[in-house]
């Protein structure tokens, strides 16, 4: 047989050899003049674990092929695909063909050029790389499989190529082998992105579900039948993880090509052609990541496989919960840092450069997008974080639900809320889709939700993290905190943010002196368990050595009566000139909560100012001769739905919180205990203004004395 092969490298280069060893007249060529010169001077070697052989073989660059070609390979990247087609376009004989040995979906682009009665189409699946000019290492026997187009069929033509093919079978169903290798190709481009063994992405337990679901999202996508090959069984995803490992270990072809492009040939790979031919959101991410790889903003390292794995849970579990506004692909982020490798997502009503600002508010979601980051924004992408995901919320975290945005749902029981107004950042939290999340707290914003997502919330002190590039509700209240899966996280994270030079002090040495205020869980809003929690909780601790002391807690109530006209008031003063020109721009629930911050006189505002500024003092006595103040999070456990702030449910919801944003203390919310239905119960830590760092490291030592039994979540 005579044969030309437009592209000598990994897979035309080998199976050239192969074809010449065996007595076929073939004629490379080859874009790389250095590759061409070799294989001219000195034969084509093929070398690795299958055999070692040196042919003489004649190889031209495209300029130099001849003007009249029978019978052509074309074996180039898929995106060098139609500059191939081109070559061959005014060479190939009446009755001459064009048979593909590319991966990916090629056919229609060859066909549009040769027409597809003269294309023939394969599949490769042995592994093989460019070690240097004329020098190509096979590093296995794989599938080969040869066939018509059309299918249906095996016809004389095809029957040809297979008898001087190496390894090859005729097959009535190439494209149901293309499709499946799609499959197979997108957990290797999902694994290339980090700087793993394609067996060690493809056997830890933590990638699995990640490979699983993009090998599910191409399949669906198939127009014929897959095919198996090789240990992959697309009716068998789960056993063929297993077969593939076992594969690609006895392979010397130890990464996928991707990663060769672009971690040892630094070229352009085919993530272009792949994110033409399929579609899903899996492989959009792994491709967007596969670009910022190219462009050099990221490298091939396991975090960006973290980030993958994040993604697959966010479109799992998130979503359903109607958590995620907008995941982001391949974030810019700084190359290291303290929080390399950790995925943030981010309350969307804090600015993302180039995302809208949505506040939870459907007109507003349709708004410009930000120009910048906030401030916190950019200093967690200096630390190294990725941001992923903007979350759902309250609209404008004014703690109602605008009929046209869906409320974010409990991972514990998806037919309770998650909270708000930070409930799109708990709910990921809580449904372990991610570490980490932030969010605003008014009055109770982050504590609440993460009280009823089995999360840890952390609100600190006022002003220890910047408010600017954030929707304000009520300045004198809001703060930027954390929710995160454990309060280290919360800690890493915050000293992150903070840039301490201090560290949180690890689990505090000897006990806490723990503060209770006296007759607080005789209050008649407190379901029983949440009582119980409370109860428990003190129990373990006084078990563990820590003297528990009643405080009264007069001051706190005395300061809280001011929170209703600072809130409203600024509230007002922010959102009333919208009100008054746009009145339906709002949600009805949160336009009756704003409009009636217009009642508020300005000076019974002042009046609630200079009375809180009295108050602070006897405020901060109540932790005199404590480490810290334990209390209640809130009195209930997750309802269907959140309850307006200005009904009776509502007040009660944050009747333990909403005093810490009059102080500005820190408060730090961390799981509990559990409901009889099973639902999350938090405990609500609090320390002086200032003692941040100081209230991480007690939660640190409540978090491990409770030992709070961990539950999976309910959702996916």
């Amino acid at each position: 047989m005579q044969l030309t092969i437009i592209g000598a490298g990994a897979i035309g280069g080998t199976i050239g050899a192969h074809l010449i060893r065996a007595g076929h007249d073939v004629l490379l060529c080859d874009a790389d003049p250095d590759h061409v010169a070799v294989i001219n001077r000195q034969g084509l070697t093929i070398e690795g674990p299958v055999e070692n052989f040196t042919v003489s073989a004649r190889a031209v660059t495209p300029d130099d092929l001849p003007k009249h070609l029978d019978r052509v390979a074309i074996a180039v990247k898929s995106h060098h695909t139609a500059q191939a087609a081109e070559l061959v376009r005014d060479r190939l004989a009446p009755d001459g063909y064009v048979v593909s040995f590319q991966n990916g979906l090629t056919a229609d682009i060859l066909s549009s050029v040769v027409g597809p009665e003269r294309l023939i189409v394969s599949f490769v699946n042995f592994g093989a790389d460019v070690l240097s000019p004329g020098r190509i290492m096979q590093g296995n026997i794989g599938t080969f499989r040869v066939g018509e187009l059309a299918g249906g069929r095996i016809t004389p033509r095809v029957r040809e190529l297979v008898e001087a093919l190496p390894y090859a079978e005729a097959t009535d169903n190439i494209m149901g082998f293309l499709w499946g290798k799609e499959a197979y190709g997108a957990m290797l481009y999902a694994g290339a992105v980090s700087d793993l063994s394609i067996a060690d992405s493809l056997e830890d337990p933590q990638w699995r579900p990640l490979m699983l679901a993009t090998a599910r999202e191409v399949l669906a996508q198939a127009p014929v039948p897959p095919e198996s090959f090789d240990g992959f069984d697309p009716h068998d995803l789960e056993g063929s993880l297993a077969r593939l490992v076992t594969f690609n270990r006895n392979s010397a072809k130890s990464h996928s090509g991707i990663y060769r492009d672009l971690m040892v040939r630094k070229r352009k790979t085919e993530v272009d052609d792949v994110l033409r031919d399929l579609a899903g959101p899996l492989t959009t991410y792994a491709g967007e990541l596969i670009k910022a790889i190219e462009r050099g903003e990221r490298t091939c390292e396991v975090a960006n496989l973290e980030l993958l794995a994040t993604y697959e849970r966010a479109e799992r579990l998130g979503r359903p919960l109607n958590a995620v506004v907008e995941l982001f692909h391949a974030p810019l982020r700084a190359p290291g840092g303290p929080l390399h490798g950790v995925q943030v997502a981010v309350k969307d009503m804090i600015d993302i450069a180039g995302h809208v600002r949505g506040n939870g508010n459907a007109q507003s979601m349709r708004g410009e997008p930000a120009a910048a980051d906030a401030p916190v924004i950019a200093a967690l992408r200096a630390a190294g974080a990725d941001i992923f995901a903007a979350t759902t919320l309250l609209e404008y975290a004014a703690g109602a639900v605008h009929p046209d945005v869906p409320e974010a749902m409990n991972p514990y029981n998806p037919k309770r809320t998650a909270g708000g107004s930070s409930g799109g950042s708990a709910a990921l939290v809580g449904a372990r889709v991610c570490s980490a999340a932030l969010g605003t707290d008014t009055g109770g914003s982050i504590r609440i939700p993460a009280h009823y997502c089995g999360t840890v919330g952390f609100k600190p002190s006022y002003g220890a993290l910047p408010v600017e590039g954030v929707e304000a509700l009520s300045p004198s209240l809001d703060h930027v905190g954390l929710l995160t899966s454990d309060v280290a996280t919360a800690a890493k994270v915050f000293l992150a943010l903070t840039d301490s030079r201090a560290a949180a002090g690890g689990i505090v040495s000897g006990p806490l002196r723990v503060g209770v205020i006296a007759g607080q869980l005789d209050r008649e809003e407190i379901q029983p368990d949440v009582a119980k929690a409370v109860r428990d909780a003190v129990r373990l601790l006084e078990e563990a050595g820590c003297p528990v002391l009643e405080v009264d807690g007069e001051p706190f109530d005395q300061i809280e009566r001011t929170f209703s006209d600072i809130l409203l008031f600024e509230a007002w003063r922010i959102h009333g000139p919208r009100i008054s020109a746009e009145p339906g721009h709002y949600g009805p629930e949160t336009l009756r909560l704003l409009r009636s911050g217009s009642t508020v006189r300005e000076d019974d505002y002042y009046k609630a100012l200079a009375r809180r500024a009295e108050l602070l003092p006897a405020a901060a006595g109540v932790y005199s001769g404590i480490d810290i103040l334990l209390t209640p999070a809130t009195p209930f456990v997750a309802p269907a739905t959140t309850p307006p702030v200005d009904t009776p449910e509502g007040a009660a919801e944050g009747m333990f919180t909403g005093v810490f944003n009059l102080t500005g203390d820190p408060a730090l919310v961390l799981p509990g205990g559990w409901s009889r239905d099973g639902l999350p119960i938090g405990l609500q830590l609090s320390s002086p203004l200032g003692t941040d760092l100081e209230l991480l490291s007690a939660g640190l030592y409540v978090e491990s004395t409770l030992a709070v039994e961990a539950r999976t979540p309910v959702v996916g």
